[in-house]
């Protein structure tokens, strides 16, 4: 599995002020007053899901929320500690992905239960296989989190037990909407040839049936922030010059002169760039975040 480059200087002062309770409030700080079940999730993805289960009765705190941030770097600050010392719940993606998230909570000394979304997904066999720590574009691993997340929000808070359930069921609809549109789409183009400049989009592709052809050593260097070898970079972009590939999908959160060198190889020869993101774009949720993933990729190998 790779581990993602997030920096956490977790400097004296903000750990202090975290302790003392000096740093600006975050949403879960005000917990303990206002009565909601405070959440902290390393990213927005997981955020969305819980404040579409919990809706009013619980305070989010989504620690990489901002779409045009690189998510393979992260820097603390003095609210983030303070909302992981005050938390109900943490959500981590695990898998070496967000290790940020046990470095903060051991630093608060949180009792709060924390959700490993990589363990509770199952997708890890282990062995000597790279394993895609991207669970978020897991459907049926969604489902189980949602599960997962209405049962703790429910132990949390008993009385409002059937809002969070009824509202689990409503997204789980939606969900098992998405894995359906996958199996569709996999009648049609199971074995058709990919590419992406990282394994951001891989269970996605799964689903539908796609093959990527990418050069391991090129994503793999991509996704830990290392120099692509030669030969690696020309065979990635020997695939869109003997148009091998229907389509390329382009983490648009990250970008370096082999991947714009990759993009620009296959807008050069007519193949279809879809652009991904390990984070919600503004003003969308996940369900509608992994909908318009879908029409994208479904988009793109109609051309």
């Amino acid at each position: 599995m790779h581990n993602r480059l997030f920096a956490l200087p977790l400097v004296a002062g903000a750990a202090a002020l975290a302790l003392t309770g000096c740093a600006t409030s975050s949403a879960s700080g005000d917990a303990s007053s206002d009565g909601k079940i405070a959440v902290v999730a390393s990213t927005n993805v997981y955020g969305s899901l819980v404040e579409t289960i919990g809706g009013e009765h619980v305070d989010v705190t989504s620690i990489l929320n901002d779409p045009s941030q690189d998510p393979h770097s992260f820097e603390s600050s003095a609210r983030t500690q303070l909302a992981v010392s005050q938390a109900d719940l943490l959500i981590e993606n695990g898998g070496g992905y967000d290790d940020f998230m046990t470095t903060l909570a051991d630093a608060s000394d949180t009792k709060a239960d924390t959700i490993n979304v990589v363990k509770l997904s199952g997708l890890d066999k282990g062995g000597d296989t790279e394993f895609n720590e991207h669970v978020f574009y897991s459907y049926p691993t969604m489902v189980k989190l949602v599960d997962d997340v209405t049962k703790r929000l429910s132990a949390l808070d008993e009385g409002d037990e059937a809002t969070f359930e009824k509202n689990a069921d409503a997204l789980t609809t939606k969900l098992e909407d998405l894995e359906s549109q996958t199996a569709d789409l996999k009648k049609t183009y199971d074995g058709e040839k990919v590419s992406y400049t990282e394994p951001v989009p891989g269970y996605l592709f799964d689903a539908i049936g796609l093959d990527n052809v990418t050069p391991e050593a090129f994503a793999e260097a991509i996704e830990e922030g290392d120099d692509v070898p030669p030969a690696a970079l020309n065979k990635t972009l020997q695939l869109f010059s003997a148009k091998t590939v229907r389509l390329l999908a382009y983490n648009d959160q990250t970008s370096s002169p082999e991947t714009e060198q990759v993009q620009k190889a296959a807008e050069d020869n007519g193949i279809p760039v879809v652009g991904v993101t390990e984070t919600l774009p503004k003003g969308e949720d996940y369900v509608s975040w992994q909908q318009a993933n879908i029409d994208a990729v479904q988009a793109a190998l109609q051309k």
